[in-house]
């Protein structure tokens, strides 16, 4: 929902723990692939409510995952 960068593994832990604690997010992932730089890309619907239920977006978003040793090095959210 904010957009951007965050490294690490405790970077994406603290994004997503945030998020639920402003929003009623579901995100529904649609397809995976692999982009020229080597990340693994995920297109999700993705739709977030407020905490009393109000609809805020109904949309395609893209998360871009850059993965080093099975584990995640970098999220960005496009």
């Amino acid at each position: 929902m904010e957009g951007g960068t965050v490294d690490g593994h405790d970077g994406v832990r603290a994004y997503w723990t945030r998020q639920w604690t402003l929003i009623d997010p579901y995100v529904e992932p649609l397809s995976f692939e692999q982009d020229d730089k080597g990340r693994t890309v995920v297109h999700v619907h993705q739709v977030v409510r407020d905490l009393c239920g109000k609809l805020l977006i109904d949309t395609t978003v893209r998360h871009a995952y850059s993965i080093r040793q099975g584990l995640i090095e970098r999220m960005e959210i496009e």
